[in-house]
């Protein structure tokens, strides 16, 4: 059975700078089942310049009147309370996770004792950025949205000289315009990264629905992000393309039993078919009366369920034989 795909359920800004909503998502993620819950961790004084504007997206769903800045400062987690959502994700028994923007953050996640760093696609060209969590010598996952095969290269090579073992870096297929449409999703490009820089794969997903997710892992996405909210009416740039609780675990479910699906690979009769096999194969039989001494011929021979007798595998072999006693119509032929 193939390795259990690696869950991780995005709640990024979703908490709207809400302690108690971001505490409630953890909930939400563990009892969905899965393997992590993912925030953000910026400083928007560091992360952007305050005449940025904002992403079409962000607009679409959050207005334009608000510059990113300040839409940013709003949903901006101190140090404290990711310590206490680290806190919580422990006590829920689930795996904490924020993607660091800037380096001050890198450092934050460091002394929460972090062994996996997500890297968000906006970072991939983010040299210095890309040098210390390399040094780290930690896991990574990194998003390739907005990447070219060039970049995905230039940012793998600085973090394995910096000091991160290849195995230990998973990069992910992804899209970031929010949702994403289907023509643009590329699926197929996870088996092109895994084959042109031998590293384990994965999917961001930020379509809508839950159908993409499920069709990644069974093609091999090994790691799985998908952003979740508690409400996609609620205000801010993302609850729109996220999936509300029920989609989420719905969507974890049905990956396990793809997992399961997937199986070993070695094609063999199942437990669970073997009593058909008598049912649905057939055997030579009788298609009308046979004398004892007549000979066997395509006329009095017929291939008929049940697969109880002899093969129909076994057709010329029985052709031209003597019948050994007499055989009524649909009677299994004995040799």
């Amino acid at each position: 059975m193939r390795p259990k795909t690696f869950i991780i359920a995005e709640a990024g800004v979703n908490h709207n700078g809400d302690l108690e909503l971001a505490k409630k998502m953890i909930n939400t993620a563990a009892t969905a089942g899965a393997d992590a819950v993912k925030f953000q961790t910026f400083k928007a004084d560091k992360l952007v310049a305050r005449h940025a504007p904002k992403a079409d997206y962000q607009q679409r769903s959050s207005g334009s009147e608000e510059s990113q800045y300040h839409m940013l400062k709003r949903l901006e987690f101190d140090e404290d309370q990711f310590r206490m959502l680290h806190a919580h994700c422990r006590q829920r028994r689930i795996n904490f996770l924020s993607s660091p923007f800037d380096l001050e953050s890198i450092d934050f996640l460091v002394s929460l004792g972090l062994e996996t760093f997500k890297i968000p696609s906006g970072e991939i060209i983010n040299l210095p950025y890309l040098c210390k969590i390399g040094g780290l010598g930690k896991k990574i996952i990194l998003s390739t949205g907005m990447a070219d095969m060039i970049e995905i290269q230039e940012a793998l090579d600085v973090l394995i000289k910096t000091g991160t073992a290849r195995e230990n870096i998973t990069i992910l297929q992804c899209n970031t315009e929010y949702p994403t449409p289907m023509e643009d999703v590329n699926l197929a490009a996870m088996q092109t990264i895994a084959d042109a820089f031998n590293v384990p794969v994965g999917f961001s997903d930020h379509t809508e629905g839950i159908e993409v997710a499920i069709a990644a892992v069974a093609l091999g996405a090994v790691v799985l992000e998908k952003h979740f909210t508690m409400d996609k009416t609620l205000p801010g740039p993302d609850h729109q393309a996220s999936l509300e609780p029920h989609e989420l675990q719905a969507m974890i479910a049905a990956i396990r039993n793809v997992e399961i699906a997937t199986g070993d690979g070695i094609k063999r009769p199942t437990r669970s078919e073997t009593s058909n096999r008598m049912v649905a194969r057939k055997s030579i039989v009788a298609a009308c009366s046979i004398n004892e001494g007549e000979i066997f011929t395509e006329q009095n021979l017929a291939l008929k369920r049940p697969g109880t007798g002899i093969s129909p595998m076994r057709w010329d072999e029985v052709l031209g034989k003597i019948a050994s006693h007499n055989f009524m119509a649909d009677e299994l032929i004995e040799l």
